[in-house]
This record gives structure tokens, sequence and C-alpha cells, in this order.
């Protein structure tokens, strides 16, 4: 048995552990207390400093509920969400990379018709989507199913509004032909900011930094014998294009809009989604 001190505290506190626990649950705990330990020593952590850290933890789970979770705006801000999605998404060279899946997606969106508007509430610039779902092979996929959702023009999901905004607003889910083409009409996503009336919209302002996501449309794209791909599309032009609260931006995943002249949309977007087979 190790004896607590600050030289050992590591290995007092890991050798405490059972002999016959879950081989990865004792690697998990054995590196978090590795890591926390070494970095409270790095920086000489205060008593007062740690009792802000316990205040502000617990304040963050009294902002928890069926509709927030302040842990996963913690996650996603300090750029973790994005971490564990990288190490556990990655894919070969020319296949579409994946991104946070968001906290609005809403599962059985309508199935619609190639072509269809998925904007019910007449607001926001027109944009016709359109690509194909291919392999990496350059073969188009069919049978492969879009599931997709986007802000409002005022920066709100349905599901934040619903007293306002037409149940489905800005969603759908579009099955791919033998071409593996896909269209819909939506509109050109506006930027928008994380929710930041909790402790850690106040830890984004401690730190100098703003709560906005840019403009971007999700997307679910899935296909018999394929990986499922999570992914958004960004506006280039977008004033947070590089300082997404999240870290949800790749450069791959920057999508053109193309200003359209005497169409049926004011806007365009072209983005091919290329999936790994499973």
């Amino acid at each position: 048995m190790s004896y607590f001190t600050e030289a050992a505290s590591v290995e007092a506190v890991n050798d405490r552990m059972g002999e016959n626990i879950d081989p990865r649950l004792a690697e998990v705990m054995g590196k978090l207390v590795q890591y926390l330990h070494t970095y409270i020593k790095d920086v000489k952590l205060r008593p007062e400093e740690w009792d802000a850290a316990i205040d502000f933890l617990t304040r963050a789970g009294r902002m928890c509920s069926g509709e927030r979770q302040e842990f996963i705006l913690l996650s996603d801000t300090l750029g973790v969400s994005m971490l564990v999605d990288a190490i556990n998404n990655q894919r070969p060279e020319g296949a579409t990379e994946n991104t946070v899946f968001g906290p609005f997606h809403v599962a059985g969106a309508p199935i619609r018709q190639m072509g269809d508007k998925i904007t019910l509430d007449g607001k926001g610039e027109t944009c016709l989507f359109e690509g194909r779902v291919l392999d990496l092979d350059g073969n188009p996929i069919e049978g492969a199913t879009i599931d997709v959702w986007s802000d409002n023009a005022d920066g709100y999901y349905d599901v934040q509004q619903p007293d306002i905004q037409p149940k489905w607003n800005n969603r759908g889910r579009f099955i791919t032909g033998p071409d593996g083409a896909y269209s819909f009409v939506g509109i050109k996503p506006v930027a928008y900011p994380i929710p930041d009336d909790g402790p850690v919209g106040q830890m984004l302002g401690h730190l100098g930094r703003h709560p906005f996501r840019p403009a971007h449309v999700h997307y679910l794209v899935t296909a018999p014998g394929y990986q499922r791909l999570v992914t958004h599309t960004f506006v280039g032009d977008d004033q947070y294009i590089t300082s997404d609260t999240v870290f949800g931006v790749k450069r791959s995943l920057v999508a053109p809009y193309e200003k359209v002249e005497g169409g049926d949309t004011e806007w365009h977007s072209h983005f091919d989604f290329v999936l790994v087979q499973s």
C-alpha cells in the first residue's frame, strides 16, 4: 500500500483499485487520476480555485434538464466532443469527414421527394442544395438516406420554438435512386449562439470567447453496407468560420454557396458525400 504524499499521490489513489475490475475501466480511470494530479501539481492549484471549480460543476449540473445538457456544452466548448469524434471516426483520404452531431436532431423526419422544399415558415434566403452520395471509387450509392436539418433564418431550430415554427421546419429525409443524386430546397443557414445563459456561457465570457457557431446545415447519411456519416456543410464566408465555439469546422466541409440570378432560388450549394464501406 502507498501512503498519500504529494510526490506519490497518483500511486496512492490508483493502488486502491481492486484486482478484478474491468480492464478498460482500470485503464481509463488510472490515466484520469494520473493526468488530473499532474495538472493540479503543474498549476499549483489553490484551495479557492478548487472551490470555484466545484461550484462551477455544481451549477452546471443544476442547469441540466430534459431539454438542456450543460455538460455537453462544456464538452463541446472545450473541444472534447470534437476530439472524441475525430479519434473514433478516422476515414481514408477522399471520404467525407465527420463532425459533431449536435443536440437538435429529431428522429423520424418526413421522407420527402427529391427537389421538395423543407423550409416551411417562409423565412430566409432560399437555397437549392444538391449533389450525390458516392463510394470511394466515385460510384453512386443507391438507397442512401440523407437526413437533413438546419436552423431557420432567426437562428433557431424548430424544437427550440415549438409554438412559433411549424413542426419539421427545415427538416427532411431523402432517399437516393440509382444515380445517387439528392436535391432539396432549404434556406441559406445563419450563424447562431449556443445557449450561453449558464456557467458555460460565463466561462466563455471570462476567457474572452464568443458563443457562436458559424452557419451550417446538418446531415446524417446512411446506406446499407456503409459507415454512418454525421457531418455538416458550412458557409465559407461566415464571420465565425474560423472560430466555431465547438470546433466543428473542417476545411473539407466548407461548401460552395453561389448566388443565383433569375432562378427559382436565391442560392445554390453543391456538395457530394463520399461514404466508406463498413
